[in-house]
């Protein structure tokens, strides 16, 4: 499975690759305006660091709308992929951006019918959001289980981004129902490194070197 890093912090986005485990970068307007300054030159900045596919989202409403937008942003950098909602204006632009070349990827997919719509249009990617399920008493991970089982049995080209990751639990979770990619947020990254017999490992490593070696 893919590991993405949902994010516009260039600090976050430096340090994750760095580490060498990320394969690509999601945005999203809440994430880019906590960040400031210009969207596109921020979004140039990304591409420069991250070599695989970075998504940014659209804003506009209408399908004529999301496709101009979708073209100045993909002139950025070739691994920009397009965000766009899941709504018949968002797919009728996935229709048209498939044929000018420019991959999508639909956001806020909340049910396997919204999931299946976006694959029949073209998206190179359908983003279902397991976290936001859960807020309301849903089982998020059962959705991308499904999502992922229709994909494969039609073997449908589009990969499934499990989004609105919440814990790294979450990502266990949609790796084992077979979640092409989970985008996590910096903090559940950094906890995904993290085990207390690890650290407690490392101590008594040090510790009984440093014994070892008293008095050399």
């Amino acid at each position: 499975m893919k590991l993405f890093l949902d994010t516009a912090n260039l600090q976050e986005i430096e340090q994750a690759m760095d580490w060498g485990v990320i394969d690509g970068v999601t945005t999203n307007p809440t994430l880019v305006a906590k960040e400031g300054g210009d969207f596109k030159a921020l979004l140039k900045e990304i591409c420069r660091m991250v070599p695989g596919p970075v998504s940014a989202e659209v804003m506009g409403t209408k399908a004529n709308e999301m496709v101009q937008e979708a073209q100045e942003l993909a002139a950025v950098g070739s691994q920009v992929v397009i965000k766009v909602p899941m709504t018949p204006h968002g797919l009728q632009a996935v229709v048209e951006l498939k044929k000018q070349g420019i991959r999508t990827n639909v956001t806020l997919v909340f049910s396997a019918n919204q999931a299946l719509l976006a694959a029949k249009a073209g998206a190179a990617f359908v983003s279902p959001f397991l976290g936001r399920l859960d807020d309301l008493g849903h089982d998020g991970v059962s959705l991308v289980d499904e999502v992922c089982e229709i994909f494969a049995g039609y073997a449908l080209e589009s990969e499934v981004i499990a989004a609105s990751i919440r814990h790294p639990l979450h990502v266990i979770q949609v790796a084992k129902v077979g979640s092409h990619i989970a985008t996590i947020p910096f903090a559940v990254l950094k906890q995904m490194f993290k085990h207390p017999m690890t650290d407690l490992g490392i101590e008594r490593f040090l510790a009984d070197w440093a014994r070892a070696n008293q008095g050399k």
